[in-house]
């Protein structure tokens, strides 16, 4: 299978509940809420998203025509000095690609395997960390996993709604854009108010440029 990649690279996870965490991003071109083109935003399911996931022209992006190249790319990513080595799926929507023999391949290479999906499509088998950020007017496929992380607010789209769901943590992040200090207080409200959630800060210089005016 080939592999079209937007971009790959070494980081710090700046997001939910690794945040901190030594990571190699691999980002999938693609996604099926939304074509990447700002043309086509007004019309898509996930008319907000702040991502650039389309083409591969990306830091390490292209078009890798086999598992085999995908892994080499993100072995060559990962520092040979750093232990523990942790690789995250991301996109646009990872699972519109990332199948099991990849998986199997960097298990076989000591990756441990995080994912972050819409959570529409099920997931292959094993991935060690599974990360869904529902998104409204989407349906749900994925109502097991890891962390749920819900950006908010969104209008009738409560947190409440998944509190059933089958998640060891659950997460809320504020939406970007113009309103971006207003959404960090109500996160911060909501969190104090429901326990069961955890604040997640979204890896922007808009959040921290807003974080500093709230000081």
């Amino acid at each position: 299978m080939s592999y079209a990649i937007k971009e790959i690279y070494f980081t710090i996870q700046g997001e939910g509940f690794h945040t901190g965490k030594d990571a190699v991003f691999c980002r999938f071109s693609g996604c099926n809420l939304w074509s990447g083109l700002e043309k086509d935003r007004s019309n898509a399911v996930c008319n907000f998203c702040d991502t650039d996931f389309f083409g591969t022209d990306g830091e390490n992006g292209g078009k890798y025509s086999s598992h085999h190249d995908l892994i080499n790319q993100i072995e060559m990513c990962w520092p040979k000095k750093k232990k523990n080595k942790y690789v995250v799926f991301t996109g646009g929507e990872p699972l519109l690609q990332l199948d099991q023999q990849l998986i199997d391949e960097l298990h076989n290479h000591n990756f441990e395997i995080a994912i972050e999906t819409n959570g529409t499509i099920l997931p292959p088998n094993n991935i060690d960390w599974v990360c869904v950020s529902p998104k409204k007017n989407a349906d749900l496929i994925l109502k097991s996993g890891d962390e749920l992380k819900l950006v908010y607010p969104q209008k009738n789209f409560n947190p409440k709604q998944f509190e059933s769901l089958d998640f060891t943590y659950f997460s809320i992040q504020p939406m970007d854009g113009k309103q971006l200090q207003n959404n960090i207080l109500k996160c911060v409200s909501y969190c104090m108010e429901n326990p069961l959630w955890r604040l997640s800060f979204p890896n922007t210089q808009n959040y921290w440029s807003e974080v500093k005016c709230l000081n």
